[in-house]
């Protein structure tokens, strides 16, 4: 594997809403290399500081080209590297095209080899244990890192608005999944029709993402446009989860012309 660190491409236009730090990028190739630079450095400085990292990862098509860039980073020492993802659909075998524990391991866990790869098993014999042992294992040391994005609906996650909440007690929780979700899902290809989406997942809560050292969200494309929108100028509230990210002074949010496109300013 060729492996490369980079000089960042600074932003188009950098500004900040409430607490939240917006870059805004000419392509989707320069997010991707900002957006894994940053996530770079966050990782090292957490081995050189604790002698291991522990990071949150998303699927999904936007995250291509920022994983992409990420995994071929050089100077990451991933075997002190601890992995999680954020949800999965019930029910689904990481066999089937569209399991993002599939997703992850192909693009990330085994082309990097991280010290410990942890995966939410949408079709566990029990998912309610599954899913306690699974966020007892999240609990178990701080977590530097989350690197996330917006649905078109405005979720993190599998937080859609209609089971978002920004106070969630719990780690993780099962969800229906709306409709516009399970629409995105067929849009990029993963199931052939709608029907075929499966209706409930498996999700880390709100909170869970944001009790992190960083955030990074990745947000590219113009589908996306009218989610970053609401996110930014709407208001802050779980009919788009995304603008929660308004109140995280450690996050940070990457988008680029497209998916900036409906922005006022």
């Amino acid at each position: 594997m060729v492996c490369f660190a980079i000089m960042p491409p600074s932003p188009a236009k950098s500004f900040q809403v409430d607490k939240l730090p917006v870059r805004i990028f000419p392509t989707l190739a320069d997010l991707a290399a900002a957006a894994a630079e940053d996530a770079a450095t966050v990782l090292i400085a957490a081995i050189a500081a604790r002698g291991r990292a522990r990071a949150i990862i998303a699927t999904g098509n936007s995250q291509d080209q920022f994983l992409g860039r990420l995994v071929q980073r050089a100077g990451i020492n991933w075997a002190k590297v601890e992995l999680f993802h954020m949800d999965e659909y019930l029910g689904m075998p990481i066999t089937h095209p569209a399991s993002f524990r599939r997703y992850l391991k192909q693009r990330v866990f085994d082309r990097v080899h991280p010290g410990a790869a942890h995966y939410l098993e949408g079709d566990a014999l029990e998912p309610l244990k599954a899913m306690r042992d699974y966020a007892a294992r999240l609990a178990a040391a701080p977590v530097d890192l989350c690197c996330l994005g917006i649905g078109e609906n405005g979720h993190l996650a599998f937080n859609d608005p209609p089971v978002a909440d920004f106070s969630d007690p719990e780690t993780i929780k099962l969800v229906k999944l709306d409709d516009k979700c399970r629409r995105q899902q067929v849009g990029e290809g993963h199931f052939p029709t709608l029907d075929a989406v499966p209706a409930y997942a498996i999700t880390l809560t709100i909170p869970a993402l944001c009790r992190v050292g960083r955030m990074i969200a990745v947000v590219p494309e113009k589908r996306k446009a009218e989610a970053v929108k609401a996110s930014l100028e709407g208001p802050i509230a779980t009919a788009c989860p995304g603008s929660f990210l308004r109140r995280q002074a450690h996050a940070v949010l990457y988008v680029d012309a497209d998916s900036a496109s409906l922005l006022a300013r």
